[in-house]
């Protein structure tokens, strides 16, 4: 499972050798539009550290103003980061999407944007030992969602609003989002909580599901 978290004991190396403490405020970016930066984000509210914002578009936006740069490696003062448990309230495991997909699940309000390429989620490419999606699940392809003539800024919010509404993606309903490791589906979790939804990060992905011969698929845009 590549997207599943790092141990505790990992990732407080990690955060301590980046310097981060308590206090500190984590802006987020990278060179793609935010499928990293949201991946960060995603870790950051897992391990309970609430001090964050996301540099929307990232460097490409930063560079298109004409804002400073600098080059070569910055010196972090390591500190001692302390990551004790996991916040099961960003994510869904394969398990409990599996009782949330069963027709007489009580008060089902789940909801799945698969961030993948619509020829993954139809099937018609396939990664994983098996192609297809997750029965039920709405594909929205990640890089759609950012504007390359504005720096991979984020879309209008706005009418992202009204998009997701389309999708079925509305917030009262608790909504998992994946593709193949939980990278791509780092900037739907991002978008998706910048919009007031109810995130979770379903970080097994297609990587999980797909190699689990057990699982239900569906096939096609429509199944």
């Amino acid at each position: 499972t590549p997207g599943a978290l790092p141990s505790l004991e990992q990732l407080s190396a990690v955060f301590s050798n980046l310097g981060l403490t308590a206090d500190k405020h984590v802006i987020a970016y990278d060179d793609e539009g935010g499928g990293w930066a949201g991946r960060l984000i995603w870790v950051l509210d897992m391990i309970g550290h609430t001090r964050y914002s996301y540099l929307n578009g990232g460097i490409h936006a930063w560079l298109q103003a004409g804002l400073t740069t600098e080059q070569g490696l910055q010196s972090t003062v390591k500190s001692h980061y302390e990551v004790t448990e996991f916040d099961s309230r960003f994510e869904l495991t394969k398990d409990q999407i599996l009782a949330l997909l069963k027709p007489n699940a009580s008060a089902n309000n789940l909801a799945i944007w698969d961030a993948r390429s619509e020829a993954e989620y139809t099937g018609e490419k396939v990664i994983s030992a098996r192609g297809g999606h997750i029965p039920g699940a709405v594909n929205y392809e990640w890089t759609r969602g950012m504007n390359p003539e504005q720096g991979l800024r984020i879309n209008d919010l706005a009418e992202f609003d009204e998009l997701l509404n389309s999708l079925g993606l509305t917030n009262n309903k608790m909504i998992a989002t994946h593709c193949q490791t939980h990278h791509r589906s780092g900037f739907t979790y991002l978008v998706g909580k910048i919009l007031g939804r109810d995130m979770k990060a379903y970080a097994g992905s297609w990587a999980e599901w797909g190699n689990d011969e057990d699982t239900p698929i569906a096939m096609g845009l429509n199944a």
